[in-house]
């Protein structure tokens, strides 16, 4: 049987010394490798393990059931959140009523960057919202994950440089490595119609585009946010309120320009 990843993760309720050696001890006997392992939130491990067969788990999830200092919070196969909160120690943030909305502050910009990237790394049809106020970091943070990736990005409408608004792509651009950003408030500010059907012509390849401000995007055509597949939501704090209140007497690029 091929070997499989599993992610085991458990909150300590004493950390006595040598819990650690003891757990490592057990997954040793039977047979069980560690790939990595951290601390993940406030008194909780991570684990990821590599096993030979799905007898292993159950034998070790039997045995640490047995343990008073610890309980067992997850033992499944890794998600992509697993992964990350291993390799960086803490766990993404996600909104409790809405399952694709994700959470960051610009404290946590390497944790973004490195969940877009797994992100952007999969091929196929996505598109990805990212919400923020001016010079928070989302545009820089797209161009980095798309570093990570090996991904070529193509600033379809954008304030990054110089304003952005394209009207049409080169013949080279039409692919599906490449990431397509388009800035919904420049959009919706400075666009014509010749722009709005190269966005149409853009969401339908099977590539990834990611929207900056997708509220003013969705609000000013005709897709809706359920047509998005991940939302992310950067702030400079946890308590920072996005709002767009002053895009409607506000220059496009005195509101975002990062």
């Amino acid at each position: 049987m091929d070997k499989q990843e599993w992610y085991l993760e458990y909150e300590i309720h004493k950390n006595r010394p040598g819990l650690l050696g003891d757990i490592s001890s057990l997954l040793g006997m039977l047979g069980i490798n560690i790939i990595t392992i951290n601390g993940v939130d406030n008194e909780r491990r991570g684990m990821l393990l590599l096993v030979h067969n799905p007898e292993q788990v159950e034998r070790l999830k039997t045995i640490l059931e047995t343990m008073d200092n610890i309980t067992i919070t997850k033992m499944r196969k890794p998600k992509l959140r697993d992964r990350l909160a291993v390799r960086h120690g803490r766990y993404i943030q996600r909104d409790a009523d809405d399952k694709k909305t994700f959470r960051f502050v610009r404290d946590e910009l390497g944790l973004l960057v490195d969940f877009m990237a797994e992100l952007l790394k999969v091929e196929g049809h996505k598109l990805i919202g990212i919400r923020g106020m001016p010079r928070v970091g989302k545009t820089e943070s797209i161009v980095a994950a798309s570093v990570c990736a090996n991904k070529r990005w193509v600033f379809v409408s954008s304030t990054l440089l110089r304003q952005t608004i394209r009207s049409q792509l080169a013949d080279d651009e039409y692919s599906k490595d490449h990431v397509f950003l388009i800035d919904g408030i420049v959009s919706m500010k400075r666009s014509s119609e010749r722009h709005w059907q190269l966005i149409r012509e853009i969401v339908r390849l099977p590539a990834t585009k990611i929207v900056e401000h997708p509220d003013i995007f969705v609000r000013e055509s005709e897709y809706e946010l359920d047509d998005f597949d991940y939302i992310i939501e950067l702030r400079s704090d946890s308590n920072e309120e996005i709002t767009y209140d002053l895009i409607d007497n506000t220059n496009p690029t005195t509101f975002d320009f990062e």
